[in-house]
């Protein structure tokens, strides 16, 4: 089977891990998250391309961009998530599937966080588990890739 490709792309503020919040970021990085998501990609066979943005337009221009010459896309959106219509509409466009990632438990927090506007036309989402929502979405990838 040729390569599962992966767009993974990191929203907006996700670049200060381990700087901002880290009580409910979590103290892991974004380099080193970066770089375990990079080599747990390459254990599992997949070809990875990670990216990150604080600009909405930016992430729009890469999934529009990108998303038809991957398999699947993961996606953090940060704040994006609860009021990008745009970016919920660019993953529409593209077709791909795509999973929602969080860090935090986004149930648990500010009443705003509660509701995705992403989540209804992502095949599915993962949040609260740390960096492991993101190992989450790569072992379901590879569970899908596999069979």
């Amino acid at each position: 089977m040729e390569k599962c490709k992966i767009l993974l792309i990191h929203g907006p503020n996700l670049n200060l891990l381990g700087i901002r919040e880290p009580h409910i970021y979590g103290d892991v990085d974004f380099k080193t998250l970066n770089n375990i998501l990079t080599k747990k990609a390459k254990e599992k066979g997949f070809e990875i391309t990670i990216l990150q943005s604080n600009w909405e337009g930016q992430i729009i221009d890469w999934i529009q961009d990108l998303g038809s010459k991957v398999d699947f896309i993961i996606i953090n959106a940060g704040a994006l998530t609860h009021y990008s219509y745009a970016i919920r509409d660019a993953i529409t466009a593209v077709k791909k599937p795509t999973i929602e990632v969080h860090l935090s438990n986004i149930y648990t927090r500010e009443d705003f966080r509660h509701k995705s506007v992403i989540a209804p036309v992502c095949i599915g989402q993962i949040s609260g588990f740390g960096i492991y929502s993101y190992l989450l979405a790569l072992d379901y990838i590879s569970y899908i890739c596999n069979s």
